[in-house]
């Protein structure tokens, strides 16, 4: 996870937050679909990712090892 942090008025303001999954799978092809579904559900649950909505922009990605 990192975040990108900006000045406004001299204050420290979080502004973005990137989450990177790393999934380690023997086949990514058999997933792919599936991880894909599961992280637009994500926001829409995660009670972090529905405080900060409209805030701070969240996003993410996948990474197949």
């Amino acid at each position: 996870m990192a975040g990108e942090i900006e000045k406004e008025g001299g204050v420290l303001v979080l502004r973005r937050i990137h989450v990177h999954y790393k999934l380690r799978v023997p086949d990514p092809d058999e997933v792919r679909d599936t991880v894909a579904r599961v992280l637009e559900m994500h926001v829409g649950k995660c009670p972090i990712a529905k405080s900060l909505e409209g805030a701070i922009e969240i996003t993410t990605d996948v990474e197949f090892v």
